[in-house]
């Protein structure tokens, strides 16, 4: 791949992993080889299962009791890291080679302090004096941009948010300056402003310490931020390794294509465009097919690809790809098959009418703060409440798609939970095809319950494990009477069919079933009983992008045929532009920006919304856009800031004479942009309308 060995970090060549299970030994990980030059960072990427992240522990021989390497070569720094003993291998992790985690938390110690935790690594790999492992943790926090970093060091790890948590393990795991840093979905969980600090960081620790980096992540947005090169895993084996470019622009793989044909891009929109997910799913290891792996599910297979494993071959100076047909295939020519086609844009005779569904006016959802003083214990204390959802208004109209997007803490799931009846409304009015819906659940009427369903972010949680499928969703067509009970079972296999799943998945339990899977089981549970409003918080955050973008058609096309309407809460504005036709941008409890999909893209922004695009990863190495990076946390709903709840991280209010002063004492005014676009902001809207777009496409 690379000429001059000198400058890798880490070279693999030809490594399998396997594990002994109770049906055998079985390979995990197959003739997988790359190597990091110094100071590069090549991505990992590749659906579920695909053995992105035992191909990491490999690399450090963290494997577990049942895991082994079972072929190939790993050199570190050109020393072999096969038959290394136990104790060298963690002399090295820490040390030379650091790894950061999905979770925070599983690398931080909650009965130990922060200080405890950061300066251990120093004490036992560095055996530095204590003093001086303080210094240098306290400068590594400042390094890491941490808020107070000596305040933090005196801190427990639930005392500090996830970003700062995750930042605190970066900052560990860079403290003994590694030649190796290994970050598996180092992101995933946070928040998009966090996530671009938290890129911006990886990208400035690479620089200054000159840092090999292997990345590992589903999300091909980050990927296109962070990488030189990137490697597309499938079901255990490297089927493409090429630039950044390489892989966006001309992609050589059928199943890298696929990917990309899965991924929602920033500026289309359901109206023009369409997702085409690749079938199918991720073979078992247990259970791989003869021949070329990804076969099953390509749409270029020859007979030669099912009685032949393909090689990795070098088809272009630096880019290797495994398939006997990848200078055959262009992807710009690609049609998806008839039977796999999905759902098109939605034309006139399915768009969104006139027609108010949902109506909410000034609603209000506080939770009271208990307090452990004695003048509370005895009632005589002053109340405190969590402001979570403060004065929001807004109306949707029958058959439309309403996305709401915000950070951690903003109130978007408090919102549906109220609008749901799962939480109690504390003040405005919420009506429903013109019924109150103000009370909890348990106080309305079934009619009510049947017609306005919830589709939620992790299916385990609402699935009981104990019952089938069938069972599961047959209970609603039985509880709001639907069809005879005769037919029920009949009218759960149409479901099934109509969320791409077949008969068969009747009889299984939730456990036998994938997450994609589950997910279109809560979807088709939600949309038993045919309801006019369906809200879906976070339905694809969790899942590969080809089970999202399967996942986002099928909503599309149960709206399309039923008129539907939804309210839709994602993280991705990539998705909420792809799937809504208006979304309501919220900040701690309010609605800060709301308008048509199109128009809240495109300046004039409010401030925030504007945040949230430059921090948005997208998926091209040729686009742009204007770093702006907001400081510090959400504040506290608990004391929320007195006048425009954003002026404590807003980065415009120096556009304001005042300097935005007015901004701490008075609340916004909302500022008509005309089409229903609205923005709460004290910034006049001809000065919003001057800035900068965010996002620039290449020339």
């Amino acid at each position: 791949m690379q000429n001059n060995h000198s400058d890798f970090v880490v070279e693999v060549e030809n490594l399998g992993i396997s594990y002994e299970t109770r049906k055998g030994l079985v390979d995990a990980v197959r003739d997988v080889s790359f190597a990091i030059a110094k100071g590069e960072t090549l991505g990992l990427v590749g659906e579920s299962g695909c053995g992105k992240s035992t191909t990491a522990y490999g690399l450090i021989r963290y494997l577990g009791k049942n895991g082994r390497i079972s072929g190939g070569e790993i050199r570190f720094q050109g020393t072999s890291l096969i038959g290394r003993t136990a104790k060298e291998l963690r002399s090295l992790r820490g040390d030379r080679i650091a790894m950061v985690y999905q979770d925070p938390m599983s690398s931080l110690n909650p009965a130990l302090s922060i200080a405890d935790q950061m300066e251990e690594v120093l004490t036992v790999h560095r055996d530095m004096d204590p003093d001086e492992a303080r210094q240098r943790c306290v400068a590594m926090l400042e390094r890491v941009y941490m808020p107070d970093p000596e305040s933090v060091l005196e801190r427990y790890p639930h005392q500090i948010s996830g970003g700062q948590q995750q930042r605190v393990v970066i900052g560990m795991a860079m403290l003994n300056d590694p030649a190796l840093l290994i970050m598996d979905e180092p992101t995933t969980a946070l928040d998009v402003t966090v996530e671009a600090a938290v890129l911006d960081l990886v990208a400035d620790l690479r620089k200054d310490y000159d840092t090999a980096i292997l990345f590992i992540t589903h999300n091909l947005g980050v990927i296109a931020r962070v990488s030189d090169r990137i490697g597309v895993m499938y079901a255990g084996e490297l089927v493409e390794l090429a630039s950044v470019g390489e892989i966006f622009r001309a992609p050589k793989h059928p199943y890298t294509q696929g990917l990309i044909r899965c991924l929602p891009k920033l500026g289309r929109t359901k109206s023009s465009s369409v997702l085409h997910p690749i079938p199918g799913r991720v073979p078992s290891p247990a259970a791989l097919p003869t021949g070329c792996l990804f076969a099953p599910r390509c749409d270029y297979t020859i007979e030669t690809c099912n009685a032949e494993a393909p090689q990795p071959r070098e088809i272009e100076a630096l880019h290797l790809v495994r398939c006997i047909r990848s200078e055959e295939i262009d992807p710009k020519k690609w049609t998806p098959p008839s039977d796999l086609a999905p759902a098109v844009a939605m034309d006139t005779d399915t768009a969104p009418v006139d027609e108010p569904v949902l109506e909410v006016d000034q609603v209000k959802t506080y939770y009271e703060q208990g307090s452990a003083s004695l003048l509370s214990l005895i009632g005589m204390g002053q109340k405190e409440y969590v402001q979570a959802v403060d004065g929001i208004s807004f109306k949707i109209n029958k058959g439309s798609t309403l996305g709401v997007v915000g950070e951690s803490g903003c109130g978007k799931s408090t919102l549906i939970k109220t609008l749901i009846g799962l939480e109690e409304l504390t003040d405005g009015k919420a009506s429903f095809l013109g019924f109150d819906i103000n009370e909890k659940v348990r106080h309305r009427d079934i009619a009510l319950i049947r017609e306005l369903q919830m589709v939620f972010q992790n299916p385990d949680s609402t699935l009981n494990p104990s019952y089938s499928i069938g069972k599961q969703i047959g209970r609603p067509l039985r509880r709001f009477k639907i069809v005879p009970r005769d037919q029920a079972r009949a009218e759960v296999i149409r479901l099934l069919r109509a969320v791409k799943l077949d008969e068969h998945y009747y009889d299984r339990l939730p456990r036998q079933l994938s997450g994609g899977e589950k997910q279109r089981v809560g979807i088709a549970r939600a949309f038993a009983g045919r309801p006019d409003l369906v809200l879906c918080d976070e339905p694809v955050s969790a899942l590969d992008v080809s089970v999202q973008a399967a996942v986002l058609n099928l909503l599309l096309e149960i709206q399309a045929e039923h008129q539907t309407t939804m309210v839709f809460i994602a993280h991705d504005l990539s998705v909420v532009r792809f799937f809504s036709d208006y979304v309501a941008v919220m900040y701690l409890g309010k609605i800060a920006e709301y308008g048509k999909a199109d128009d809240i893209y495109a300046p004039p922004y409010h401030p925030y919304t504007e945040s949230l695009l430059a921090s948005v990863p997208i998926p091209d190495p040729d686009v742009t856009q204007i770093p702006i990076r907001l400081d510090g946390n959400v504040p506290s709903p608990l004391n929320p800031p007195t006048g425009c709840p954003f002026h404590t991280r807003c980065p415009r209010r120096s556009l304001l004479p005042d300097g935005g002063l007015v901004c701490e004492t008075d609340a916004p005014p909302w500022r008509e942009a005309g089409n229903g676009h609205r923005i709460s902001c004290h910034i006049p809207l001809d000065q919003l309308s001057e800035l900068e777009h965010v996002v620039h496409a290449a020339t």
